[in-house]
């Protein structure tokens, strides 16, 4: 038996940002998401898979209009030409109460229920699928305890959107359940979603993948995106992951503390690129490129800003297949004992300064929403699709810059934070 496991297919989503840049390539960007969906497709007609098993998040919210939904029934419908089944659950994005556009599916599409989990049952093939979208957006029920055991004579698989006791905890906590919560139904596999990126959490006995999503949307979607095979010789079960993605987006991290001057730190920066470049398996490439480290090139790259954006974005168009979302400085004064004394009494009064900032919510909030990477001083997400109208976040995001800023000026190592 052969089954093909995707989640997190957010199709029509934008991919974030792109607007914003100057000669970004947004039109050959913006039908990335449904070009790894028909992908996805492709790879079940060829491999012959008896199921397709979706973990949610098909679409990305509610529909502007009824191509969303006709799309994604037309691929169903390819399915259905080659005799796939498909069983899937809705997640938090496509939740009943986020969608209020409907469409009928073809008849090889088994939706599972959102009040309580079901079971789909393939007698033919001898494959039972156990499963419980989203009614809601936000479900911080443990579902997983409510599942059915296993059924006997069967393959089992548990079909689950899950943050799965906060597996990356740039993910909101929907459904968290904990890896023993999934053994103890006693299923053969897990198909998970939720998780953007690919993570076997358990290889075996039983196996727990999230397969990642089938295309990164922005800087923080980083490397090969696709869906996981699942192959199931009577009790036998491997899986292996399909890239499927057709844009690449890459952050390279330019170490500087080798370089003497800005030319140096360029250089590091080239070459570097051509290695994301390599690694992009002839994809086109988004990339963010980040100079850090404790550098004597420091000051000449934070005061050469321009130059530095400008000199990557000229080097990108020497290579094919590239284009550089943003380019960024965060690296710090090489470390000396002599400049403590001098740097002591800025940095006190840099530290004071944040503590009366942080104390007043009113400033701190004006003063995050007026980042340049938010939509505007109402907005409520910014491009990478992080909340800002969260306090927990509004602090963090400004203790991290109050660190970074006292880094740069002393050279200090900041702390490392909770991802956003």
């Amino acid at each position: 038996m052969k089954l093909l496991h995707a989640a997190d297919l957010h199709i029509d989503s934008p991919l974030r940002g792109l607007s914003r840049y100057p000669g970004a390539p947004a039109e050959e960007f913006r039908g990335a998401v449904r070009r790894a969906l028909t992908n996805l497709v492709d790879l079940a007609l060829r491999e012959a898979v008896d199921a397709v098993l979706l973990a949610g998040d098909i679409y990305d919210g509610d529909w502007k209009d009824y191509r969303t939904g006709l799309f994604f029934g037309s691929q169903m419908q390819r399915l259905r030409d080659a005799g796939i089944r498909v069983c899937m659950v809705s997640g938090n994005h496509d939740a009943q109460s986020r969608i209020t556009k409907e469409l009928r599916l073809p008849d090889n599409v088994r939706v599972l229920a959102t009040a309580r989990p079901e079971t789909a049952e393939y007698p033919d093939i001898g494959l039972a699928v156990h499963g419980q979208g989203f009614a809601e957006r936000a479900v911080t029920d443990n579902l997983a305890r409510g599942y059915p055991k296993a059924r006997d004579g069967y393959l089992n698989v548990g079909l689950l959107h899950t943050a799965l006791d906060g597996a990356d905890k740039r993910h909101a906590l929907y459904a968290p359940c904990r890896v023993d919560d999934l053994v103890a139904r006693g299923y053969d596999y897990w198909a998970l979603g939720h998780i953007h990126s690919r993570q076997v959490v358990r290889a075996g006995d039983p196996w727990i993948v999230f397969p990642g999503n089938l295309q990164g949307r922005h800087a923080r979607e980083t490397g090969a995106k696709g869906a996981t095979l699942v192959t199931a010789h009577g009790s036998r079960v491997t899986a292996e992951h399909r890239d499927l993605d057709v844009v690449r987006w890459d952050h390279l991290h330019v170490d500087a503390s080798r370089a003497a001057d800005v030319a140096d730190a360029l250089g590091l920066a080239v070459q570097g690129m051509r290695d994301s470049v390599r690694a992009a398996d002839g994809l086109p490439l988004a990339l963010r490129v980040s100079f850090t480290g404790p550098s004597d090139a420091h000051q000449a790259l934070w005061r050469d800003l321009d130059r530095v954006d400008n000199e990557i974005r000229a080097a990108a168009g020497d290579l094919d297949d590239i284009w550089v979302e943003k380019v960024r400085v965060a690296t710090t004064h090489p470390v000396r004992p002599d400049r403590f004394d001098d740097v002591t009494e800025l940095i006190g009064d840099l530290r004071a300064t944040a503590t009366a900032i942080r104390a007043d919510p009113a400033a701190l909030d004006k003063l995050v929403r007026g980042l340049p990477g938010l939509r505007g001083i109402g907005a409520t997400v910014d491009d990478e699709g992080i909340r800002v109208d969260d306090e927990a976040w509004r602090t963090r995001v400004f203790d991290e810059a109050v660190d970074l800023l006292a880094a740069m000026v002393g050279g200090e190592t900041p702390e490392p934070r909770g991802g956003a």
